[in-house]
């Protein structure tokens, strides 16, 4: 452990960058973001465990939709382009929503003690102000503004408070490592590009030529997306707020977004979902899904597509996706129970794999989408085969399941 003064200025010092950066990147778009974390930060330290969550989370999706309302007007009823500065404004919204979310949570369930409760107490303004400090400096923390893994506050916490365990020479070899993953994703995504520039387009595509369109630009996206994560993680690495020596890259209180391998080779939509930006699946099962009393699956991807910003596609997109996980249940339980030969499941694991790469291009070109017209093409299009028969299957397998019980 280190001292109370350095721990201070630790805080100050990750709140400061978070403010500095925020100003840099959003310009005066920031005060979207500063404004909240200054409420949920006064929230946090005044209310007790059993209203804090409650609150918190109204307030947080409350602003957070009214500031995507003006995303929705600005593209659909100016029809005009935001500006870069607002779009990373909103993406920060994001995840300062499921610092905050996440930090109520804690608080509501007992795994954080509350260190302030109101200001009507005879404590000193700087003992009320180390009190509430560490809270707005996790809000805020710079390395996790713009992006990255969803920090816990108790890990948050513990690696300000204490020495870092990761020796210079292994935080080096895991950043070098990191950079090479990067710089090899980049090399890929130009090759990519090439070849999607080159061909047609779904708006021009015809009939099976459209599934290598969808399944080439998803794979661009998909190559963005782990880019992105890893140069996230890699900030965080730095930072020393990545994993401790001798802990696995994927060990309880740090998960990387990016599992490259398992999503690419996975046979399995549940085991794709759980997987794909890892951090967010597991606040989002936490959040909702954990506390779901009728259709959690239903729910946590309908507030997903809510936390997302609710455009045509991405309301599309992700009730998709709840509808494929359901059916990626009832599909393999039943093929479980019926396939026993090894040359049957190998082709099973063939076929369900291609299956389950087509399914999650056709969503995220569905998400990613943001005219009504893309939309259209994409659900008009021989993609739309591809969820339509895990769609039968689910029809058929939950009608016989029920008929079983």
């Amino acid at each position: 452990m280190v001292g109370i003064k350095i721990c201070f200025l630790r805080y100050l010092f990750l709140l400061a960058g978070g403010g500095a950066l925020a100003w840099a990147a959003m310009g005066s778009f920031a005060a979207l973001v500063l404004i909240p974390a200054l409420c949920a930060g006064v929230l946090i330290s005044s209310l007790g465990p059993r209203d804090v969550h409650r609150w918190a989370f109204f307030f947080q999706m409350s602003w957070q939709t009214l500031c995507h309302l003006g995303l929705h007007y600005t593209e659909y009823y100016l029809q005009e382009r935001p500006s870069m500065r607002f779009c990373i404004t909103l993406s920060s919204l994001m995840l300062l929503t499921q610092r905050v979310t996440s930090l109520s949570l804690d608080l509501c369930e007992g795994k954080v003690k509350a260190e302030a409760r109101g200001i009507r107490g005879r404590s000193s303004v700087l003992e009320h102000l180390w009190k509430t400090l560490p809270y707005f400096s996790y809000l805020l923390f710079f390395p996790a503004l713009l992006g990255g893994s969803l920090c816990s506050f108790q890990r948050f916490q513990a690696r300000v408070q204490g020495s870092s365990s990761l020796g210079p020479r292994r935080s080096v070899w895991a950043l070098t490592r990191m950079g090479l993953q990067i710089l090899g994703l980049e090399c890929l995504k130009v090759v990519l590009r090439k070849v999607v520039g080159a061909g047609a387009g779904l708006t021009d595509c015809r009939q099976l030529q459209c599934i290598r369109v969808m399944w080439s630009t998803a794979e661009l996206f998909k190559l963005t997306y782990y880019s992105c994560w890893i140069l996230d993680d890699a900030l965080l690495h730095a930072a020393g707020f990545g994993p401790e020596f001798g802990q696995s890259p994927a060990g309880e209180g740090y998960v990387p977004d990016a599992d490259i391998w398992t999503l690419e080779t996975t046979h399995r939509i549940s085991l794709f979902t759980r997987k794909w930006n890892q951090s967010t699946a597991g606040w989002l099962r936490r959040l909702i899904f954990q506390h779901g009393r009728a259709w959690p699956l239903l729910q946590t991807f309908a507030f997903s597509a809510w936390w997302h910003g609710l455009h045509p596609g991405q309301v599309f997109g992700f009730l998709c996706w709840a509808l494929m996980v359901e059916a990626d249940y009832l599909i393999h339980t039943f093929a479980n129970l019926s396939i026993r030969s090894w040359p049957m499941q190998l082709l099973y694991r063939t076929v369900t794999w291609a299956h389950t790469q087509l399914i999650m291009a056709y969503i995220m070109l569905a998400v990613e989408v943001r005219s009504l017209s893309s939309l259209w093409l994409l659900c008009n299009s021989y993609n739309s085969v591809f969820p339509m028969v895990y769609c039968v299957l689910l029809f058929l397998l939950a009608k016989r399941k029920h008929k079983l019980t």
